[in-house]
């Protein structure tokens, strides 16, 4: 057989042989780690739940924040009934919902978990502390719920991870584009949660819809 129809041969039989394979994507790491946790991705489910429920959830349980407060200084339990929520199982505390709104007077942005302090009341002190991240303690955001429990996820390595992603939610939804010059001073309007407090502590305040104003 002449050399020329020979290479033509073996082309033909290349392309063939490659027409019958499957280019297989190489999986990002969240699908990568997706796979290897049986399917579960706390952050897929956060950006499903939030605008859908998360946020007409807080909007609806949420009281302006001098009554909260002042209730849950008092009397936590009927706090917690009004504007709060807690686990059945377990100690703890309760996490009310809350609108927040105020003057800037503190603003500590140097370190990963920023925060600005908030006068509420007028008075120039300081009356809720909220985090505006990128790192954000507690789950505030999360239990906060009351249409999500520990009894869905498979164990608390998961409902943990299932907290921490509501904080990388809002942080990349909110807290990411907030400037963070020049904050001392300026009017703070927010919705989210936090925990109750331990006596002569702030309020540790997660946004969960935040504007700041002049």
């Amino acid at each position: 057989m002449p050399k020329f129809k020979v290479a033509a041969a073996l082309v033909v039989a290349g392309v063939m042989a490659l027409s019958g394979c499957k280019i297989i994507k190489t999986p990002t790491a969240e699908e990568a780690a997706e796979a290897a946790s049986g399917g579960f991705n706390p952050n897929r489910m956060v950006a499903e739940i939030w605008d859908a429920k998360v946020l007409p959830y807080l909007d609806r349980k949420a009281g302006p924040f001098a009554e909260v407060a002042a209730l849950a200084e008092s009397d936590p339990q009927a706090a917690g009934a009004k504007y709060g929520h807690k686990e059945k199982q377990g100690s703890a505390p309760w996490t009310f919902a809350a609108r927040l709104s105020g003057t800037i007077v503190k603003a500590e942005t140097k370190s990963r978990s920023a925060y600005v302090e908030v006068d509420a009341n007028g008075d120039g002190e300081a009356d809720a502390r909220v985090q505006i991240g990128p790192a954000i303690r507690g789950t505030a955001i999360r239990d906060s719920l009351d249409f999500v429990n520990f009894n869905e996820f498979k164990n608390q390595i998961e409902w943990a991870q299932f907290g921490k992603a509501f904080n990388t939610h809002v942080n990349g939804l909110v807290l990411e584009k907030l400037s963070r010059d020049g904050l001392v001073g300026k009017k703070l309007d927010a919705v989210g949660a936090y925990p109750l407090p331990a006596k002569g502590q702030l309020p540790l305040f997660v946004p969960a819809q935040l504007t700041v104003g002049e």
